[in-house]
């Protein structure tokens, strides 16, 4: 709150509220969605530290018949799958592969996408007309059916390949947001003031336009991580994401299709199954609670 001196009088005149602000306010009165958020950023962070310092992946993923499906005991907290691996550990290795991935395919995505974005909904013109064919192009084609097809050709396919060829697909529906918000951004008052001074158009783009969509880009970029996360379990589960020989997720839940492991052998699908629900129900509240504070701000200004 800032004072002015209007002759003998003094004027109070309450400062901006800053975007922060209205998104601490916001996660203030929704307990449900700031507990969700310390919970995420400490299993996300948990989950990265344990399977890093913690776990060794060779020695999990050694095949021990003798242990073949042990329920939960003392040697395996969590019990064993039909190799005899501890499904524990199989679990936290899994996490992280991802939560990794759905990072990096989340960053890769997002950035060319608000980059294709912005560009298309400023200069419009003809750099606008081919990068909306392209995107209409790849929204009319399944994507998951050659995400599958993709990854079916490319042989030995590691992870780092395995999240290109989901970006290559995934980053369409980012790019139409930004271009939708850009387009009516870029009609706007201080656009045209800066254009008639002589500002470059990527200071404009990248210096004043994108600094307005912060609120909305982050909602865009909750929500595609909690998607991308299931895309590549649901990918896993098929048989068609993570190498084997990797852990995941999908994989784990996808022994769940053996009718007698879905039915006497439950800690080996089930651990996964609630891990994946609980996070996307975590990440679903904190996107609601981020798109109120979007809301919020541009009610204020």
């Amino acid at each position: 709150m800032n004072t002015q001196t209007n002759g003998k009088e003094k004027v109070e005149v309450s400062a901006p509220v800053t975007g922060m602000q209205v998104v601490f306010r916001e996660f203030k009165k929704d307990k449900l969605a700031m507990f969700s958020l310390i919970a995420l950023i400490v299993v996300i962070v948990g989950v990265f530290i344990w399977a890093w310092g913690f776990i060794d992946k060779e020695t999990l993923m050694r095949v021990s018949l003798r242990d073949k499906y042990a329920p939960p005991g003392d040697k395996f907290f969590l019990g064993a799958d039909q190799g005899g691996k501890d499904i524990l550990g199989q679990l936290i290795i899994g996490a992280r592969n991802s939560i990794a991935i759905a990072i990096s395919i989340t960053i890769i995505t997002g950035i060319f996408g608000i980059v294709v974005g912005l560009v298309c909904g400023y200069f419009g013109g003809w750099i606008d007309n081919i990068f909306m064919r392209i995107i209409d192009f790849f929204i009319t084609i399944p994507s998951l059916m050659l995400i599958i097809v993709f990854v079916t050709i490319v042989p030995k396919y590691t992870i780092p390949v395995f999240i290109m060829i989901m970006s290559i697909f995934l980053w369409t529906s980012t790019a139409r947001l930004v271009r939708s918000k850009a387009l009516s951004e870029s009609r706007r008052d201080y656009v045209n003031a800066s254009k008639t001074l002589g500002t470059s158009g990527f200071v404009i783009i990248f210096k004043e336009i994108m600094p307005n969509l912060s609120s909305i880009l982050i909602v865009e970029m909750t929500l595609n991580f909690a998607g991308n996360v299931g895309i590549e379990t649901g990918l896993s589960f098929l048989g068609f994401g993570l190498p084997p020989s990797t852990p995941s997720l999908g994989t784990l839940i996808s022994y769940a299709s053996n009718p007698l492991v879905l039915q006497e052998k439950w800690w080996v699908w089930l651990p996964a199954s609630i891990f994946i629900l609980l996070m996307m129900l975590g990440i679903n509240y904190v996107g609601q609670a981020l798109r109120r504070s979007a809301d919020a701000k541009q009610r204020l200004g």
